[in-house]
């Protein structure tokens, strides 16, 4: 049996196409799921039959998310929100919070399954970050590189699935997680403290990572695991039923 896994995607800056990346779909795929996107626009009927059909949902990469949805009006750094990848990405979110569905959060995907819980994000690590120091966190080296360390919480589920406390990671993003929303703890910080991972308190397999692990499987097969994990969560799910 392989699980089915709910993938969100974005739309083309003109409104008319829906995209997303099919590296995604390769690693979900390799590690043993079967993949149906969810385009924007799908209505909250549809999505609630979808959500109920499916064994795990995961949350991709993508544009920034409309401050909005934490209580935050948008800073000048504040990039392109895409309204109707936000309506999709957060219900399915939701979703896979209320219901105890197995979710994956990449990028993005983290950040959307923090606010679905009630957390905040930076909008801006740049010219909002008051830690002193901070990294490049827009990497300036081909996706499949690991440009800087993580460090991972000995005591959480993203250490058990990787076997590692301590590892290097890929980097394309500009904002990041502020404050867990209820329920999330943060599992995983890059050395200028920047959130890298939040996982669920209580949830069987609740996950967002900051970087992309889809894009470096090529060159560091140690992040096949993540999927591995998330598609093995998703078939437990599926066999209890």
């Amino acid at each position: 049996m392989r699980p089915l896994v709910l993938m969100s995607c974005s739309i083309d800056s003109g409104g008319t196409m829906f995209q997303g990346g099919l590296s995604y779909v390769a690693a979900l795929e390799g590690a043993g799921g079967s993949v149906m996107v969810v385009p924007p626009r799908t209505g909250e009927e549809t999505l609630s039959t979808l959500c109920k059909m499916a064994d795990a949902i995961l949350l991709p990469g993508g544009n920034d998310v409309d401050p909005a949805h934490y209580g935050e009006e948008p800073c000048p750094a504040n990039g392109r929100v895409e309204p109707e990848v936000d309506a999709v990405d957060l219900y399915l979110a939701r979703y896979a919070l209320q219901h105890g569905k197995p979710v994956l959060g990449i990028c993005r995907g983290c950040q959307v399954l923090n606010v679905a819980a009630g957390g905040t994000l930076y909008q801006d690590l740049p010219s909002q970050w008051g830690g002193g120091f901070v990294l490049q966190h827009r990497q300036q080296a081909p996706r499949w590189h690991a440009s800087h360390h993580v460090e991972i919480d000995p005591d959480s589920l993203l250490a058990g699935i990787l076997g590692e406390t301590k590892l290097r990671v890929n980097s394309f993003h500009h904002q990041a997680v502020r404050s867990c929303g209820p329920g999330m703890r943060v599992v995983a910080q890059a050395s200028d403290g920047v959130v890298e991972a939040i996982e669920g308190v209580e949830a069987t397999f609740a996950l967002g990572v900051q970087w992309h692990p889809e894009g470096m499987l090529r060159h560091h097969p140690l992040q096949r695991r993540l999927f591995e994990a998330f598609i093995q969560a998703g078939l437990a799910g599926k066999t209890s039923e």
